[in-house]
């Protein structure tokens, strides 16, 4: 798994950042964020999802290992993780990654969290025909919420790469994608349906760290409306809630060529916390 070494001295008061991907990337898509972050002082790693294998190759030769999990086995998986570091870290995730992020923070566990175009949580309303278009290579089907899927380049360039060069998208799609559960995507489009749903959030607590939700405002997979509808969850909460949007930006907004300008917000946004 990536990670980097200790930080020495000049950089130990910094909390340390856990990077958490969503559906169809592999954990190895964060390295570039890994390497911004350690150059702006933070200690940094991506654990990959539960049976994720360490490569993009390993993990689209086996798909099934990832087969069948849910957001509450992700969550129980991070938490594991976290609880074995000597501190309490910021935790940044895109997409599902997001909506784990927001789990864990609501649970009391990480400093702050960056939640990038987070899928949906239970209370939100708003479902756009895009992210319905999405997410229909995985609910056309009732049975893939046993499955790990795959989605085409096709898929790939429509949910993540509609607002870069269709070559752009089509290599992201070669470097970086991998088979994932489709678990998680029944869970949410059920969610306001389900009383217990997995993809419930605890919004309301008010001692937990700072959150951001940043929105890309072209992303047909999480359009705004979504992160939108997302902070007004947060209104009960005494607790830092906060969200910028990149209104040119698609899904594919922490990978393609344009992730640094995210990047740099997100840390200046984290430099500015006290943690």
């Amino acid at each position: 798994m990536p990670t980097t070494s200790k930080p020495d001295t000049t950089t130990a008061a910094k909390p340390p950042v856990m990077f958490i991907h969503g559906l169809w990337l592999h954990s190895s898509s964060w390295f570039p964020w890994i390497e911004a972050f350690e150059e702006a002082g933070y200690e940094a790693s991506a654990p990959g999802w539960p049976d994720e294998a360490d490569t993009v190759e390993a993990t689209r030769a086996e798909p099934d290992r990832q087969a069948g999990h849910g957001i509450d086995d992700v969550v129980d998986h991070y938490t594991a993780l976290i609880e074995h570091m000597d501190r309490q870290p910021v935790l940044i995730g895109h997409s599902f990654g997001g909506t784990i992020v927001e789990r864990l923070l609501g649970n009391g566990v990480g400093a702050a969290g960056i939640a990038i175009d987070a899928a949906s949580i239970k209370g939100v309303l708003p479902v756009p025909i895009s992210s319905l278009r999405s997410a229909f290579p995985v609910l056309k089907n009732p049975a893939n919420s046993h499955r790990a899927i795959a989605l085409t380049p096709e898929q790939f360039r429509y949910g993540f790469g509609n607002a870069i060069p269709a070559d752009e998208s089509d290599q992201l799609w070669e470097q970086w994608t991998i088979p994932s559960p489709g678990k998680p995507i029944f869970q949410a489009a059920t969610a306001n349906f389900t009383p217990h749903s997995e993809a419930k959030v605890n919004t309301k607590n008010g001692s937990r760290g700072p959150l951001l939700l940043v929105a890309g405002g072209k992303d047909h997979t999480v359009p705004e409306a979504i992160t939108k509808s997302t902070l007004k969850q947060y209104k009960h909460s005494d607790a830092t809630t906060s969200m910028i949007e990149f209104p040119d930006r698609g899904h594919s907004l922490v990978i393609d060529s344009g992730w640094r300008e995210i990047a740099d917000a997100c840390i200046e946004w984290l430099d500015q916390q006290t943690l």
